[in-house]
């Protein structure tokens, strides 16, 4: 009896030894399987460790022997609390493991070193990097794990010089996770030399660390690059192939994408979408349309691809009748559509599918503001904005910001305006250079120059970019302050800023409101010189306004005739509108008729071609182009101007008697007429002359 017990003892003794190396070998394996996975190495994965594994973790068969109760625990008691961080990409030369269930743990031993991991990772994406790094410098042997996540860390805060100098010491654990992430970190940043030099320096690199270098060449313009890079790469997987087929795409290189398409290897849905997106974009929607069908899967993505490529080619009705189709739609399925309608100028179409949405987001509610500030229905943006707000089921962004700012600017709404600027104020994007840009011109264009610049000065000190300069030349070329434009431009180049068209349109609009006449010239011929900006039809148009302001309408009429294009309707405008000021019914006869060529249904260019003809004396040829205005059904939009009383805004239209104080307003208005009249400031027959023309 005693033997058989002393035999039973020892038996269980070697059980339990055998059971417990047996966890230990497994712990051990996962480990290094992890580590492996983790920095995307998986072409050196041991093949018997694999193996090994796999028998590991292989579900058994119940025995006929008893079970031991430490087999019956949960996973969770075994205290392995860090997630760990699998790449998204897999090898294509190892595709099964990315089929094996691997917890999503850090399988490191140190069960201290583990948890301060996943406090370290979770500080880090709360953006709370202070407290990681002190938690960080705590530690008395961080590992690899550590390392690489205060590290990027870092990075996504912004911090790349910190990033790299923790990255730099000596006692630094890196392994090919690190390096890839301070690559990524200065793609981010869009410093590619820093990160060509460290992906050059990586001692080794895997499928990731190509894919990251080659998509940020890809952001950062560079495809000849990336498709050099591709062709390197010793091996490839989807995700390689989809960014550089992306990145030909979005650069209109179709033909070089679908040959690349059709030599990949094997295709997921991201492929087949890429290719549908990227016909489309290029107007090839038939034949985006045939590789849409005959994908063998789709997703919400493919099918909302397809829709917009309709919307983007003026194709609405086959967009709405795959709109209809989409077995589930998702929110961006509807935000395609709404915006397809607006970007075809169908806003009525649009607002009924925004109000039939069985949910809203952000850009939902930003994309139907945008749609009736770019109609100039501002008045209905900012009631949207104002239902956006009411709803607090999207908190606005700073799409919706700056959107919402320009129906301001439109309107001269002062107040609305600075009640805006409040809301933004205690949000992240008071510190946006667009949000802060957004500001200037809405403070500018409603009178309130001074205020425009303090921001300028003040909310943008230490993130001044080229947008914000642009803005502030612009808002002083508003209000004529061409000397002041001069200057802010001489001192955007002293601080280092490349100016581009759109300095340039501001700069020469400047010196035309403010009669700077040779300055504007000088600008235009630097322009000219300048081989890296395209000179557009605005920089014309402001050329012939700053020599037609100035009366030098036939210098003005020999530039538009040298132009190497066909002048647009702007450039013939603004000739026009020189002649109006100066009464050359000679060549505004000519830009009149050349103008209605271009827009035969625009009345103002018959309103300013009348004017011309009556401040010459004649009134005949005025009386005949009214008829013919009469019998194109052409009718001059009644003037409209509006003033805030008393929390109360007091609009007024041309001939409209309804006004409650209309004898009071038209007896001031004659009164100041005729103090005008003894001051020579106006000719009686020129003010009957408009006001007729007005109320007709």
């Amino acid at each position: 009896m005693a033997v058989a017990w002393s035999m039973n003892l020892w038996t269980a003794v070697k059980v339990w030894e055998t059971l417990i190396r047996w966890v230990v070998s497994c712990l051990s394996v996962a480990r290094e399987l992890a580590t492996a996975l983790r920095a995307g190495v998986s072409n050196q994965i041991d093949p018997e460790m694999l193996a090994l594994l796999r028998v590991l973790l292989t579900p058994r068969r119940r025995c006929s022997f008893t079970k031991l109760p430490i087999l019956n625990y949960p996973l969770c008691y075994l205290n392995l609390p860090y997630e760990l961080q699998l790449d998204q990409y897999h090898s294509i030369s190892q595709p099964r493991i990315a089929e094996l269930a691997i917890p999503r743990l850090d399988y490191t031993v140190n069960q201290d070193v583990a948890r301060s991991n996943g406090m370290i990772t979770k500080l880090s994406r709360e953006g709370l990097i202070v407290e990681a790094r002190n938690m960080f410098d705590e530690m008395p042997d961080p590992d690899v794990i550590t390392w690489t996540a205060v590290i990027s860390g870092y990075i996504k805060c912004g911090m790349i010089g910190e990033a790299r100098k923790l990255f730099d010491r000596v006692d630094a654990k890196k392994n090919v996770v690190t390096w890839t992430a301070m690559v990524s970190g200065y793609l981010r940043m869009n410093l590619v030399s820093e990160a060509e030099k460290l992906f050059d320096e990586m001692p080794q690199r895997n499928v990731v660390s190509w894919n990251t270098m080659i998509d940020g060449y890809v952001r950062n313009d560079w495809i000849d690059l990336a498709l050099s890079l591709f062709e390197r790469m010793p091996e490839r997987n989807v995700v390689s192939w989809n960014t550089i087929i992306t990145g030909l795409v979005q650069r209109g290189r179709v033909e070089e994408a679908q040959s690349l398409f059709g030599q990949m290897p094997k295709r997921d849905v991201i492929s087949w979408t890429a290719m549908v997106a990227g016909l489309a974009k290029n107007g090839r929607v038939d034949d985006a349309r045939m590789i849409f069908d005959r994908m063998p899967e789709r997703n919400v993505v493919s099918w909302n691809a397809m829709i917009t490529g309709y919307a983007q080619n003026q194709r609405l009705d086959e967009a709405f009748d795959l709109f209809a189709r989409v077995p589930v739609k998702d929110l961006p399925s509807w935000n395609a559509m709404i915006t397809g309608f607006i970007q075809n100028g169908d806003l009525k179409r649009a607002r009924k599918l925004f109000d039939e949405m069985p949910h809203k987001n952000v850009i939902s509610w930003t994309t139907m503001i945008t749609g009736y500030v770019q109609d100039d229905q501002n008045e209905e943006a900012l009631k949207i904005f104002l239902k956006m707000l009411a709803a607090d089921l999207a908190k606005p962004n700073q799409g919706t910001f700056v959107s919402i700012l320009g129906a301001c600017s439109n309107l001269a709404g002062l107040g609305e305006g600075k009640q805006i600027h409040q809301i933004i104020s205690k949000t992240v994007y008071q510190d946006s250079a667009f949000v802060v840009c957004a500001l200037i011109n809405m403070y500018s264009k409603c009178g309130e120059l001074a205020t425009a610049r303090k921001m300028f000065n003040d909310g943008l000190k230490s993130q001044r970019d080229l947008i914000s300069w642009n803005g502030m030349i612009a808002a002083y070329a508003h209000h004529g302050c061409g000397r002041d434009a001069i200057d802010l431009f001489k001192e955007m180049q002293k601080a280092g800023f490349k100016p581009n068209d759109v300095t340039y349109v501001g700069l020469l609009a400047a010196c035309s409101h403010a009669g700077l006449v040779d300055e504007g010239l000088k600008y235009f011929d630097d322009l000219v010189r300048e081989s890296s900006i395209d000179v557009r039809e605005e920089h014309y148009a402001c050329l012939v306004d700053l020599c037609g302001r100035a009366g030098r309408l036939m210098e003005a009429f020999d530039f538009i005739n040298r132009l190497p294009t066909k002048p647009s309707a702007c450039v013939w405008g603004a000739l026009l509108a020189g002649c109006n000021v100066h009464g050359d019914s000679k060549i505004g006869n000519i830009a009149a008729k050349k103008l209605i060529e271009v827009e035969p249904e625009n009345v103002g260019t018959y309103m300013l071609l009348s004017n011309i003809y009556s401040s010459s004396g004649k009134w005949s040829e005025a009386a005949k182009l009214r008829l013919k205005m009469k019998d194109k059904g052409l009718k001059k939009q009644p003037g409209c101007s509006w003033i805030e009383v008393g929390n109360r805004v007091q609009v007024f239209l041309v001939g409209d008697k309804s006004q409650c104080e209309t004898k009071h307003i038209h007896s001031l208005l004659w009164d100041i007429h005729g103090k005008m009249m003894k001051a020579d400031h106006v000719e009686d027959n020129d003010f009957l002359m408009e006001e007729d023309l007005l109320v007709t």
